[in-house]
């Protein structure tokens, strides 16, 4: 019997590589929940930041981007860069394409990951199942990556929870129970922003405190894009679309360079509907830094470096933290701790070579851990495009 390929997670990049191994012939046993990170761990009324070009599935046959999705679901057409996508529609269309072309996935969680003596791997699932995978792709998205800055945790001894001082920007779906609260929202990108304004539009009171240079701006709208550069899915840029098309020569930079093109692409920035929705609605405190947070009172108070020198105070119902994902292997705790050893890893991110293979052959990476290998596209939906082909193509040749 053929031993099948194993993929870990059943967001954008899972069901996309999950398409490309089918259409090569290529048994493949997808695990997760469809979806679950934009269903459970982002906000309910959420816009998507991307536009619907930037938006798409990569699938290995056509008829299956989110225009076909409109179609099939009788709702009107997202074409235009104009066009903006609400969340529910878009996970309509991640469930779509997984019960078009991943109709097999099984909605169970992998609880871990061991190579065998022969070079396969050993997988464990939450349904008691054992069985024997020729080769792993982890591709589970946001999950387990939560970042919360050291200043911030000091007020949240017991991790961040939507309950008590200090949360993350992942663990609230509804923002409606802060109504009549006083709320500060720590961040200054998309994420950041539109939680505070969806927040202030439930009724909260809204300060937003970005730090360093994550200054409050947002982006131009599609008119007044720059008309003589290449479009991308990100703009019209010419580091964005050598980034976007041709990330394939990124892995061969410095280290620092990954890294902190990884950073500041694309970085803390507004979508451009969404100005006039946060404008005169939240207070923002741009500041220096973040002193430290304190909840011994039980309700959080940051002490802030000001931009002019001297410390203030700002205090507050609940802190969300909305300080994005980092990467880090050590947090991937399915996999054996034995198989995330014998892994290379850069700052935490796991090393990729061809084909988004990891240093242990058969383990694949894709979506945001390989940001540090293929460039800031890997943070994107888009990124499935370049990925999911060039991922299948190396695995059927290596495991073929």
């Amino acid at each position: 019997m053929i031993q099948p390929v194993a993929i870990i997670g059943a967001g954008p990049f899972g069901l996309s590589t999950a398409a490309h191994l089918r259409a090569r012939g290529i048994p493949v046993r997808v695990f997760g929940e469809p979806m679950v990170s934009w269903r459970d761990h982002m906000p309910a009324g959420m816009l998507l930041k991307s536009t619907p070009a930037a938006s798409n599935f990569d699938a290995p046959q056509p008829g299956h981007n989110l225009v076909d999705y409109c179609d099939a679901a009788g709702i009107p057409r997202l074409v235009t860069d104009e066009d903006i996508i609400p969340i529910e529609t878009f996970i309509g269309y991640g469930e779509w394409f997984q019960q078009k072309l991943v109709p097999e996935l099984e909605r169970v969680r992998v609880v871990s990951v061991d190579q065998n003596k022969g070079g396969g791997f050993e997988l464990k699932l939450d349904s008691g199942e054992l069985f024997t995978a020729r080769a792993v792709v982890v591709a589970t998205g946001l999950y387990g990556l939560a970042h919360l800055p050291p200043e911030l945790a000091a007020a949240a001894a017991d991790g961040p929870t939507p309950t008590g001082p200090v949360s993350h920007s992942s663990q609230h779906h509804d923002l409606s129970g802060f109504k009549g609260k006083d709320l500060i929202v720590v961040g200054a990108g998309q994420s950041a922003l539109e939680t505070a304004a969806l927040a202030a539009e439930a009724g909260a009171q809204v300060r937003i405190v970005s730090r360093g240079r994550g200054r409050v701006a947002f982006g131009a709208p599609p008119w007044d894009q720059p008309k003589l550069r290449p479009e991308s899915p990100f703009g019209r840029a010419w580091s964005l679309w050598a980034l976007s098309y041709y990330p394939q020569p990124y892995r061969y930079l410095p280290e620092q360079t990954r890294h902190y093109l990884v950073r500041r692409v694309l970085g803390p920035l507004g979508a451009w509907w969404l100005k006039d929705r946060f404008q005169g609605k939240v207070q923002v405190s741009e500041v220096d830094r973040i002193v430290r947070a304190d909840a011994t009172t039980g309700s959080p108070v940051l002490t802030v470096a000001a931009p002019g020198g001297g410390t203030e105070q700002l205090a507050a119902d609940h802190v969300i933290s909305a300080t994005g994902y980092r990467v880090d292997i050590a947090a991937m705790d399915f996999l054996g701790h034995e198989l995330r050893t014998r892994l290379a890893v850069s700052r935490g991110t796991p090393k990729l070579g061809a084909g988004y293979v990891s240093s242990v052959p058969g383990v694949y990476f894709t979506g945001l851990p390989a940001a540090s290998s293929y460039g800031p596209v890997m943070r994107f939906v888009c990124g499935t495009e370049f990925a999911s082909p060039r991922l299948a193509k190396h695995l059927a040749a290596a495991h073929g």
